[in-house]
């Protein structure tokens, strides 16, 4: 048997036991999967960021409603005028009108009938949304605290979640793939030693997806300002007597 035959078969013993005794644990920012050649060793490299999210979107729709006798041109004045309120309140927050988009009116009317089919109520409401997208990340919070208070002038407000989202991918990129290729190498390297070989150049390498999930989440990438950005390359290294 060769040299390099027995150098594979050596660092593969090698990979197997020191990988059952150790799994992870010697560098927590790296894993391992023994995948030995003749004179190669594959490993995966973990590198992991916490960021915070640039960018908020969040909802704020109301209703104002009316009855029999409500004259459609006066609710739609109360509807204006609830509109109004919330924007002025947005504002004063600190949103500008270009954060600040303004939604249609949307109408809905029930009728309710007795036996004989005649009216003897009906029901009227108009529904209004604002949207608002900011890179005012924590403005957002504050806000959501003073346009609820708007209920206690009368304004039907639903107050919906925001979502935020993480939009400088680019700018970690380089160095996220960076260290995920080191610590690919010092898990070859911390495994080589048991067998006194030395790891040298990179045979190939291959790239898997950034994920960006809310922070200490398996799921989900909306609902929280941090996020935890993960990346894992695969790279095969020539292995050295």
């Amino acid at each position: 048997m060769g040299n390099s035959n027995v150098l594979g078969l050596a660092l593969a013993g090698a990979l197997m036991a020191t990988g059952i005794a150790t799994g992870g644990y010697f560098i927590s920012e790296t894993i391992y999967k023994s995948k030995v050649g003749i004179n190669t060793a594959e490993a995966k490299g973990l590198a992991e960021r916490r960021v915070t999210s640039d960018r908020a979107n969040w909802n704020v729709s109301f209703k104002v409603q009316g009855g029999k006798d409500t004259v459609m041109a006066a609710l739609y004045s109360k509807y204006e005028r609830h509109q109004k309120i919330i924007i002025d309140e947005l504002k004063k927050i600190g949103f500008s009108d270009e954060e600040i988009a303004i939604g249609s009116a949307d109408y809905y009317g029930q009728e309710f009938r007795n036996d004989a089919q005649e009216i003897v109520d009906v029901k009227y409401s108009l529904s209004g949304l604002l949207s608002i997208s900011t890179d005012n990340v924590p403005l957002v919070g504050k806000a959501r605290v003073s346009v609820s208070k708007l209920i206690a002038q009368g304004v039907s407000i639903d107050n919906q979640r925001p979502t935020y989202q993480f939009t400088k991918l680019n700018d970690i990129k380089p160095d996220m793939l960076k260290e995920a290729t080191e610590n690919a190498r010092i898990a070859a390297e911390t495994f080589a030693e048991n067998v006194g070989a030395k790891v040298g150049g990179i045979r190939s390498a291959r790239q898997g997806g950034f994920n960006i999930t809310d922070a200490g989440e398996e799921y989900g990438d909306r609902n929280k300002i941090e996020k935890d950005v993960r990346v894992v390359t695969t790279v095969s290294f020539y292995i050295e007597n």
